[in-house]
């Protein structure tokens, strides 16, 4: 890590075991939001800005599987591990399939913070040939995109786009009346083209297509099985 303290949500119901936890991340330097259910992990999740998740599965009010649902649709951009008593194969697939890595207890915390490590080295990865590319203000039939300011306007409407949404619509612009190719961009801002990041990239481009709704001339045509392509009459 570079220093910079890391916002973790962490959902266990585990009284006992949610403070040992807690305390070796938070000496570890990351800032810990401690949730005691799912209920009350979604809750946060969607109201706080958090750069990673650890999940338990077995949760009071929403389990961790159903946690992890709910934020591959409404919150794709943050990435998440389950942490769980559970080792059957089916739990550790479905686990897999849903979020980025699973670690069953007991566990080693040395092996937890490397696994947590691993996951915000890929979401923060960014080629430096994007870093350096110029263009930060694109026009798109009636819409202006401010990248850096993270903004989309329209006529007098403006709105505020997330880190993600934001360089998923650069690539896009960058590619405009072209086809960008689906694994470019999973690797380039997610960090690799697994199942997961596949869902979560899917989520962002519908959104990116609600907000460019109001310009007909505008479409976002998917390429089956090879990207997307956004499209300008």
């Amino acid at each position: 890590m570079d220093g910079k303290k890391i916002n973790l949500l962490f959902v266990e119901d585990d009284e006992n075991l949610g403070f040992v936890i807690k305390d070796q991340l938070q000496m570890a330097d990351y800032n810990v939001t401690w949730a005691k259910n799912g209920a009350e992990g979604l809750k946060l999740a969607l109201t706080t800005d958090y750069e990673i998740a650890i999940l338990d599965v077995m949760l009071p009010k929403l389990n961790g599987f159903e946690l992890a649902e709910e934020l591959v649709q409404q919150k794709p951009e943050l990435p998440f591990l389950f942490l769980t008593a559970k080792s059957m194969l089916e739990d550790k697939v479905k686990g897999l399939k849903l979020g980025k890595d699973y670690l069953t207890k007991p566990f080693d915390f040395k092996e937890l913070e490397l696994r947590l490590d691993n996951i915000l080295t890929h979401y923060q990865r960014f080629p430096k040939e994007q870093e350096q590319a110029k263009e930060v203000i694109f026009i798109i039939g009636e819409y202006k995109f401010d990248y850096v300011n993270q903004y989309l306007s329209f006529n007098e409407n403006e709105q505020k786009l997330t880190k993600k949404e934001a360089d998923l619509l650069r690539l896009l612009c960058l590619h405009k009346n072209e086809v960008m190719n689906r694994e470019l961009a999973l690797k380039t801002i997610w960090g690799s083209d697994d199942y997961f990041n596949g869902r979560s990239m899917d989520v962002f481009i519908s959104r990116i297509r609600k907000y460019l709704k109001d310009d007909a001339n505008i479409q976002i045509i998917n390429i089956h099985g090879v990207g997307f392509k956004l499209a300008l009459r």
